[in-house]
């Protein structure tokens, strides 16, 4: 089980703050698409990965990273500064 949290406006399409998920996904990228997968809500908060940041077990990293052992997966935009 991993448990997958939403931030901003992936939360909002989504409706959910966080949820655990029971995956057999590889990567992040494998966890996308089981997820987009589900409902139409995931499948429009996944339509443009490259809108998305990713963190695994709170270490920003990319959407090949690997889920092996991971606790926690989070989704967000990119942060602007300012």
């Amino acid at each position: 089980m991993i448990d997958v949290l939403y931030f901003a406006w992936v939360r909002e399409r989504i409706g959910l703050p966080k949820e655990r998920v029971e995956t057999g996904a590889a990567t992040v990228r494998d966890l996308v698409a089981e997820l987009a997968a589900r409902e139409d809500r995931y499948a429009a908060a996944f339509a443009d990965v490259s809108a998305l940041r990713v963190a695994v077990d709170q270490e920003l990293t990319t959407f090949d990273a690997p889920l092996t052992g991971v606790r926690e997966v989070a989704f967000f935009p990119p942060m602007s500064g300012g």
